[in-house]
């Protein structure tokens, strides 16, 4: 017998990743976004004057659930791959995306940074490209499925941009607060 695992067991090995990568990256995306108070619920967001492309608060949820499962997919496939020429690089760049991506809802909805949020995503995206191109040689399947998340990230880059550029005081601005009074 030559073969070390056979298909079958090969296949096992990335769902048993699978299913730790995959929750994981939902739930730590999830409990960032909600920890920082992320979303139209946020009254500084809220008190922004957003541009007309903005997408309705639901599709936020939606798009970056389905996101976050293409990633922790992705991320499975890379692990699965032992020894595969670039692994550790490629992994070390997923990780600082991802680390970078976690950190941009707080930047953003907790501490209202919208300039240092913008150069944050961009950052990201540089990032998650280069991760693409490092999956690519480990598992095509891999890189292919970052790209909807470097599509959304086009897109993310392209909102926090004209956010900052409608709202050069937004840093400093505070919404009143809301009323308890009766009349």
């Amino acid at each position: 017998m030559t073969e070390i695992a056979t298909p079958g067991q090969l296949r096992m090995s990335y769902w048993r990743w699978a299913m730790v990568t995959v929750p994981a990256i939902v739930l730590i995306g999830s409990l960032m976004g909600r920890l920082s108070n992320s979303g139209f619920n946020n009254r500084w967001f809220a008190s922004l004057d957003l541009p007309a492309i903005m997408p309705p608060g639901w599709l936020f949820g939606v798009a970056w659930t389905l996101l976050y499962i293409c990633l922790g997919l992705a991320l499975a496939m890379v692990l699965h791959a032992r020894g595969s020429k670039g692994r550790g690089f490629a992994l070390l760049l997923f990780f600082i995306q991802l680390v970078a991506n976690f950190a941009w809802s707080p930047l953003f909805f907790g501490a209202h940074q919208v300039t240092s949020a913008l150069y944050l995503i961009i950052f990201i995206l540089m990032v998650s490209v280069a991760t693409a191109f490092a999956f690519a040689p480990i598992r095509k399947a891999a890189a292919w499925l970052m790209l909807p998340y470097i599509g959304w990230l086009c897109f993310a880059t392209l909102l926090n941009f004209q956010i900052d550029q409608r709202n050069p005081d937004a840093e400093t601005l505070v919404p009143k607060a809301a009323s308890t009074q009766i009349g």
